[in-house]
């Protein structure tokens, strides 16, 4: 089972690099055949769970929580954009700018609707798995999705489906916020450009930048604290004329940093002093 899954992988992140998935320029064509390819592979997976079943419970459980969501997930999530974008309205940038707003709004209301088996998903807790992830063994105590009554009793469970659409929607909501980002720059873009040719230009790094945002949204500073990060991020983008990227990678990356995460706020403050000292002649 494991090499078979390997090789489904293998096919899927060679098929998803041609496509421009850092980006937020996936067309309806490319999401569509990304659909049709996806659901030949999960076909292919469960083809291979038919011909050799599981040795014990423990490989059955690892299946359903980690090897099948990794597919599905891929495919649900190729499959949102398509209706995204299909439905997407041709109107104005406000229009079309409110429209992924409330599509990202609807991620938010699935995350704290099952924010117990969010929580439970992404701590790696294990105690539950055996009514989670084993075939005919739901608790409908535990709440399952509707889905699960008519879905394959031999290819799925109580909630591996559920894993998988947190998966896909955590990639859907960094694809609709570059969507957000992208509006915004285009936004200021054309207004700058009937306004004046002279702009700001940002020379430090990307980095500093996002590092600056944060720590305004941390300390509350704006709308007093009701500014969330993407207008935050939006904002300063605008501000020094530059694209941030994926901002919330490179935060987690900053995150991640040994030694002096708010190193670019140090800096900024040293040069502050600097200057005071040089001013009054100390």
């Amino acid at each position: 089972m494991k090499t078979t899954f390997d090789l489904i992988i293998e096919e899927i992140s060679d098929k998803i690099s041609s496509i421009d998935i850092e980006g937020c320029d996936i067309s309806m064509d490319e999401a569509l055949e990304m659909v049709e390819f996806l659901q030949n592979q999960l076909n292919v997976l469960k083809n291979k769970l038919i011909e050799c079943d599981f040795t014990n419970e423990q490989d059955e459980i690892h299946f359903f929580k980690k090897m099948k969501p990794q597919v599905l997930s891929q495919l649900i999530y190729f499959n949102k954009i398509y209706t995204i974008e299909l439905k997407r309205p041709n109107g104005s940038n406000i229009s079309q700018k409110n429209y992924y707003e409330q599509e990202l709004n609807s991620l938010t209301f699935f995350f704290n609707r099952n924010l117990d088996f969010y929580q439970y998903y992404r701590s790696n807790a294990v105690h539950l798995d055996e009514y989670y992830f084993r075939r005919c063994k739901p608790n409908i105590r535990l709440g399952i999705d509707s889905s699960h009554f008519i879905n394959d009793a031999d290819f799925s469970t109580g909630y591996d489906y559920k894993v998988a659409k947190i998966l896909s929607n955590e990639m859907l909501r960094i694809f609709l916020n570059k969507k957000l980002q992208y509006i915004d720059r285009f936004s200021f873009s054309s207004h700058n450009h009937r306004q004046t040719n002279r702009k700001n230009k940002w020379t430090g790094t990307k980095a500093a930048v996002i590092e600056l945002g944060y720590a305004l949204y941390a300390a509350k500073m704006l709308d007093n604290g009701n500014a969330d990060i993407r207008e935050i991020m939006s904002g300063l983008q605008n501000i020094f004329n530059i694209d941030l990227g994926d901002y919330y990678r490179t935060y987690i990356a900053i995150k991640g940093r040994k030694k002096d995460r708010t190193s670019f706020l140090r800096y900024l403050a040293d040069c502050l002093e600097k200057r005071m000292d040089e001013e009054f002649g100390i």
